[in-house]
């Protein structure tokens, strides 16, 4: 080619005149799925724009993943060139989807049509045009709907008034038709196929309980195993919570065993740190002589079900110094040039009992089978929800091959995220694969604070791949504001977290105001994690009875069973706290929670907080009920501005919106 020629037109794969960009939701151009759970809805929009003035159609294109064929749905325009439409997970399968759009010839035609009418023109021309338009589509059709089709272009022409053939061709089900039967053949696809990440609804919403089993064998007194520590079930139940989480359960290491408080100086009796894993009994697919067999295992799995609670099993991927693994498969684990192993560290924290693996050995590959073998053996013994130990100091690389091999052949497994760390390597792992993730929640105390975290982590596009869990607590951290605040901050905490997000968990003793900590840190003081503890949860004022109204009251309304509604109201006191939830109640009336929280564990405050009535569909002068949900009373509240006064001693209000009706016999009621 000489230096001036002119270069080559290039080939176009398609020469559709629709343009189609930002395409949401999409996270980094369609490098990872986006979060669903069945039953949800996906809203897809996009911008749409076409040169000059004709009149365009788009559809949302879905699938499950891998099906032949595309179900469309056509969007609506909103508004700039924005245009958007839903579909619903039906099934426990990933599902993808797309948008198509075309110039809608028979939209511009009537468009035209009717401005010209209106303006005294004559049409004669414009309505063999339509004419057209119609006999074409027809030939596209079939059956019923070509009759209805032909019929139409028939009837355009023989129309002795003009407004009657207007009438004619603005009926919606043929403007409907017209649609369904466009050429399409210069339409506009997206270039990108987008995914949904499919899950079940407990990888959405749920209440946990954690404890140790070995704790619940010696409370029971009828002997060590998984049979004893089954009799706290019906309570953990009674309670409401919908998953039982127990830390690991398999042998304990016995070089380097913690002592009581994470001391070096074990006594012969303590038991150790279950995180610490593998014996010569055997490691991760073992369970821990005190607990039993894999019979037991199963006993108390199917105990659970009974009583309607899943089982979450604790997946830690580390052994202690006598596991197995460590003469079996030496490359597994790191060597110092002294030819020792290195043991965990977290500086200043030693853990002196674990060796981490290591995950850049030549042998990776045997590595990473390993550990699927390991979960896919418990999933085989039916552990359907696995919370996964530090899981950020594992590559994220392994995480999302082993998640997708896990849910290849079970879908419905949920993968929680014990990741308190750095907030973009938590989200990286959710984008990974996790189902959930524990959150900054437990050191988010005041209004601000809450407020601002929970916008960011409940807006997308953050939304559409993170699921927080708001643990109010763990065998690792007891918050300072538990520590100080004494019973009132337990209750408040127990609120925010059961009505803030659509899971929640606490750890044992919770209910029974646990507080004391190792002086200058959130560690406990006597740590379950290296002794036995054994409760009295027969004493007097426990939390149990607000944990189980707060669960109840959980069940009973849709608008807790998600995140995306969640709305902050203004209040003029910092120390309060007002929020509300919506979503379709199971009665076609949207269900809508209203929170008022007091924030201060130490003293009562009382203050006006603002509702937006346009969001809650209430006119300024309507007088409305709010049923607190926790102790029954009721309020009758008017207008946006309304006061609360709350003590620590109940220091929240979960309020369910009952609007104001007039009947026709002038008497109000509320629904």
């Amino acid at each position: 080619m000489s230096p001036h020629a002119e270069p080559p037109i290039p080939v176009l794969a398609e020469a559709g005149r629709v343009w189609l960009e930002n395409l949401e939701p999409c996270l980094e151009h369609g490098r990872f799925p986006i979060k669903r759970t069945v039953g949800e809805s996906v809203r897809v929009s996009v911008d749409a724009v076409t040169d000059g003035h004709d009149r365009i159609a788009v559809v949302l294109r879905h699938r499950p993943a891998g099906a032949a064929q595309w179900t469309e749905v056509f969007m609506r325009h909103v508004r700039n060139d924005r245009w958007e439409a839903s579909f619903t997970i039906e099934t426990l399968r990933a599902h993808e989807y797309t948008v198509a759009g075309w110039l809608d010839p028979f939209a511009s035609w009537l468009d035209g049509l009717q401005k010209k009418v209106a303006a005294g023109q004559d049409v004669a021309v414009e309505l063999q045009e339509g004419r057209g338009l119609l006999e074409a589509a027809a030939g596209r059709a079939e059956g019923a709907e070509r009759t209805r089709l032909r019929n139409a272009a028939e009837l355009l022409v023989a129309e002795q008034e003009i407004e009657d053939a207007v009438a004619l061709v603005s009926a919606p089900d043929l403007a409907r038709l017209m649609r369904r039967h466009a050429d399409r053949s210069r339409q506009t696809v997206y270039q990108l196929v987008l995914r949904v990440d499919t899950g079940r609804e407990r990888a959405r919403t749920g209440a946990w309980y954690e404890y140790f089993p070995r704790s619940a064998a010696a409370e029971a007194g009828t002997g060590p195993g998984l049979r004893a520590a089954a009799e706290r079930l019906p309570a953990v139940a009674a309670m409401g919570f919908d998953v039982v989480y127990l830390p690991p359960i398999h042998p304990i290491g016995h070089a380097h065993r913690k002592g009581p408080n994470n001391t070096l100086t074990p006594g012969p009796e303590d038991p150790g740190s279950p995180w610490a894993i593998g014996a010569p009994s055997g490691g991760h697919t073992a369970i821990h002589p005190d607990l039993g067999s894999l019979e037991d295992f199963a006993f108390f799995g199917q105990r659970a079900r009974e009583l309607g609670l899943e089982v979450a099993l604790d997946l830690a991927f580390q052994c202690a110094p006598d596991h197995p693994w460590v003469t079996e498969h030496p490359s597994f684990f790191r060597r110092r040039p002294d030819g020792s192993i290195q043991y965990a560290e977290n500086p200043p924290k030693k853990y002196q009992d674990i060796y981490p693996l290591n995950f850049d050995t030549e042998d990776w590959q045997e590595l990473w089978q390993a550990l699927l073998e390991v979960t896919l053996f418990w999933c085989e013994r039916g552990v359907g929800i696995f919370r996964v130990d530090n899981p950020h100091t594992k590559p994220i690389r392994f995480w999302q091959w082993l998640i997708a091999a896990v849910k290849a052949q079970y879908p419905e497994t949920v993968f929680l995220s014990e990741a308190f760390t750095r907030p973009k390597l938590m989200y990286a792992l959710a984008k990974a694969g996790f189902d959930q993730s524990y959150t900054y929640f437990t050191w988010r105390n005041t209004a601000d604070e809450l407020q601002e975290y929970l916008t960011e982590i409940t807006r997308p596009p953050v939304s559409d791949f993170f699921r927080p869990n708001f643990f109010a607590n763990t065998p690792d951290i007891l918050p300072q504001y538990l520590q100080f605040g004494g019973k009132p901050a337990f209750r408040v905490r127990a609120v925010l977290a059961s009505t803030l997000a659509a899971s929640y968990g606490i750890y044992s003793g919770f209910e029974l105001y646990e507080n004391e900590a190792l002086p200058g840190g959130e560690e406990y003081l006597d740590s379950e994690k290296y002794q036995v503890r054994v409760r009295d949860w027969d004493q007097p004022d426990t939390l149990a009875p607000l944990l189980t109204r707060l669960n109840a009251i959980r069940r009973e309304n849709p608008a807790l069973h998600g995140n995306a509604s969640l709305r902050f109201h203004a209040t003029d006191n910092e120390h309060l706290l007002c929020y509300s939830k919506s979503a379709p109640g199971a009665d076609g009336r949207e269900n809508v929670i209203i929170v008022v929280a007091n924030l201060d564990p130490h003293h009562r405050h009382s203050g006006w907080v603002e509702l937006p009535l346009d969001a809650l569909d209430l006119g300024p002068r309507d007088v409305y009920q709010l049923h607190d949900l926790l102790d029954d009373q009721r309020f009758l509240w008017q207008g946006p501005r309304n006061y609360v006064e709350l003590d620590p001693s109940l220091p929240a209000h979960v309020f369910r919106l009952r609007r104001h009706v007039r009947t026709e016999h002038d008497f109000d009621y509320y629904m």
